[in-house]
């Protein structure tokens, strides 16, 4: 049977991959090393598939993405729930390496996901250096947590070894997140266009820089949707339930969440914004929630028309 023009799935394991052609056979395997990156590349340029699909995995996939986007091969990352619940639907309640390739080829088959153009080296590294400063925050964040419920002084004095290990890591990842964008002309013009407004720092938009590269080339609805602050309906026959925000990329969203915390106390726009809506009797989440979506609209808009803050400001009253 030819296997020419049929759709990939790739199941990735630390050490191995698992690939499976759409309806043609068992899967095979790959060593997940620099040897059989190679040897993957050349047997799927032999077989010119019309689209891989692999799953999200925080942190596996960018390697094996990277070489087949260089190597001009269709590839989309897809969610591993949407794949695990088109699984369920067909009766496919096993979950083994092999099986997960053969399901991950049917899903891009049955529901072709649409490739999104990768991100460069620099993209990735400043994406990186953008998670492990967030890791580190965290990590931070907790033992300043400890240090006050600590009593015993010889423990508080050892608590404050990697506090101050870990305060000096965030000020290494933030210089290094700042040279990378100083070396981008690109992204400086963007980082410069980041209006000087409350609730939109240098981590919102250096995170938008790392993680969004579709900024200002989506409408507003798209947008909403891709960071997940879009609702979502949930209503059957008379049954209207509350809607709920669903799916995007969650690292972004947290940070514009932090943002439109701060806004809608001391940003003039989105704090008008945020009392009307508290007025018209909205719950505080629900209200914020808006907020993150205006402030989110209103960002989009001023990539797109290379405009300044103030001129989208305008245009939003």
């Amino acid at each position: 049977m030819s296997t020419s023009g049929r759709f990939i799935g790739i199941d990735m394991l630390k050490m191995q991959l698992d690939l499976a052609v759409q309806g043609a056979g068992a899967p095979w395997q790959v060593a997940y090393d620099p040897a059989g990156l190679k040897q993957v590349v050349a047997q799927l340029r032999a077989l010119a598939p019309p689209l891989m699909v692999v799953e999200a995995t925080g942190g596996l996939e960018p390697r094996l993405v990277s070489a087949l986007a260089a190597a001009s091969l269709p590839v989309a990352i897809v969610n591993p729930r949407q794949v695990r619940a088109v699984a369920h639907a067909a009766g496919i309640l096993a979950n083994t390496d092999r099986l997960d390739a053969q399901v991950l080829a049917q899903f891009a088959a049955t529901m072709p996901p649409t490739p999104r153009p990768q991100p460069d080296a620099a993209t990735q590294q400043l994406s990186a250096v953008v998670a492990r400063r967030q890791q580190v925050v965290d990590r931070l964040t907790a033992e300043k947590n400890r240090l006050p419920q600590q009593v015993e002084p010889a423990l508080r004095k050892r608590l404050q070894v990697p506090i101050t290990w870990l305060t000096k890591e965030v000020e290494r990842t933030e210089q290094e997140r700042t040279q990378l964008i100083q070396q981008s002309p690109a992204w400086q013009a963007q980082d410069e266009l980041r209006p000087r407004a409350k609730g939109v720092g240098p981590i919102l938009s250096q995170t938008w820089l790392a993680e969004v590269p579709e900024w200002g080339q989506l409408n507003r609805k798209q947008m909403a949707a891709l960071i997940g602050v879009a609702p979502c309906n949930r209503e059957s026959g008379g049954y209207r339930g509350k809607r709920r925000i669903w799916g995007g990329r969650a690292r972004v969203r947290a940070v514009l969440y932090r943002g439109a915390l701060v806004a809608t106390r001391h940003n003039p726009v989105i704090n008008a914004f945020d009392e009307r809506l508290l007025a018209a009797g909205k719950e505080k989440k629900v209200a914020l929630t808006a907020c993150m979506r205006k402030l989110l609209t209103m960002l989009n808009a001023m990539i797109r028309q290379q405009t300044t803050w103030q001129d989208i400001r305008m245009k939003a009253h």
